[in-house]
C-alpha cells in the first residue's frame, strides 16, 4: 500500500523539462480553441484552472515535506483541503451567507468513510498515507454536493408548478420539495458510477497506476484503486443525500421553495 504514495520508478516519473511546459500550455490552448470554438463562454475559465492549478500544485510541492513531518501539521493541511472543497460548492449552489451549510454534506461523506478506512488498517496509519485519502474522499464529497445542490435547485426552479401542487396536496415544504428533487438526483453519482464501472477496460486510474509506479504487483494495484472508488461511492452517495435534504429544507437557497 505505501507504493501508492512514494512513486519509485524514476523512469517513469514526468521529467521537469521545457518541454513538460510547452506541452501544458499547448493543452490549455486547446481547450479554449475548442470552447471558443463552441461558442460555450468557458474559455477564461479553462485558462484560470490551469494557471491555478500550476500555481496550487507548486506551493503543494513545496511545503508537503514540512506537512508530513508531524500529525498536527498533516491534520490542519487537512482542515485546509475541507474548508477550500466547502467554498467552491457553496459558491456553486448557494449565498455566501449560507454557504457554510455546506460543510455538512462535504464532512458527513467523507469523515466516516475516512475513518473507517484507516481503522480497518486497509491504510497505513501514517502522515503520508492519510492526507492523500483524505484529499481523494474531501474531493469526492465536494463533487457530488456541487452537483446535486446545483441539479437540486435548477429542479426547483424548472419545476415550480409541481412543486406547489404537491403543496396543494397537503405536502409539507421539505415533502413536496423532495418529491420534486429526489427523481433527478441520482444524475450526481453519474461521473463516479461510470468511472467504477468502467475501471479497468477504459480507464486505469491514480490508484492502480501509483501502486505500479511504486513497485506494487498489479494485484496490489487492483486492491488499492477498488478500495478508492468504492469508498467514493459511499461518500458521494452521502453527500448527496445531506445535499438534497439541504436544499428541500431551504437552507441552501436564498430563500424558501415557495
Amino acid at each position: 500500500m505505501d507504493g501508492y504514495w512514494t512513486v519509485g520508478l524514476n523512469a517513469a516519473m514526468t521529467p521537469l523539462t521545457p518541454q513538460f511546459a510547452v506541452v501544458l500550455v499547448a493543452l490549455t490552448a486547446v481547450a479554449v480553441l475548442a470552447t471558443l470554438a463552441g461558442r460555450i463562454t468557458v474559455s477564461r475559465a479553462v485558462v484560470t484552472a490551469a494557471v491555478r492549478a500550476v500555481l496550487q500544485l507548486a506551493a503543494v510541492s513545496l511545503v508537503i515535506a514540512a506537512v508530513l513531518k508531524s500529525w498536527w501539521s498533516t491534520a490542519g493541511f487537512i482542515l485546509v483541503m475541507l474548508l477550500v472543497a466547502v467554498a467552491t460548492a457553496a459558491r456553486r449552489i448557494t449565498t455566501l451567507r449560507r454557504g457554510w451549510w455546506v460543510v455538512l454534506p462535504i464532512a458527513a461523506g467523507a469523515l466516516p468513510a475516512g475513518a473507517v478506512i484507516v481503522a480497518a488498517g486497509t491504510v497505513p496509519l501514517q502522515e503520508v498515507a492519510v492526507l492523500p485519502i483524505a484529499g481523494i474522499l474531501i474531493g469526492g464529497a465536494m463533487t457530488a454536493t456541487s452537483l446535486a445542490g446545483r441539479r437540486a435547485r435548477d429542479e426547483l426552479k424548472n419545476r415550480h408548478g409541481e412543486y406547489e401542487a404537491a403543496l396543494a396536496l397537503g405536502f409539507l415544504d421539505r415533502d413536496a420539495a423532495l418529491e420534486v428533487v429526489r427523481p433527478s438526483a441520482g444524475q450526481a453519482l453519474v461521473p463516479a458510477l461510470d468511472q467504477t464501472r468502467t475501471v479497468g477496460l477504459v480507464t486505469l486510474p491514480g490508484a492502480f497506476v501509483g501502486v505500479l509506479l511504486g513497485g506494487g504487483s498489479p494485484l496490489q494495484a487492483g486492491a488499492t484503486q477498488l478500495l478508492v472508488l468504492i469508498a467514493l461511492l459511499a461518500v458521494e452517495a452521502i453527500a448527496l443525500v445531506v445535499t438534497i435534504e439541504l436544499v428541500a429544507r431551504g437552507y441552501l437557497t436564498t430563500s424558501s421553495p415557495n
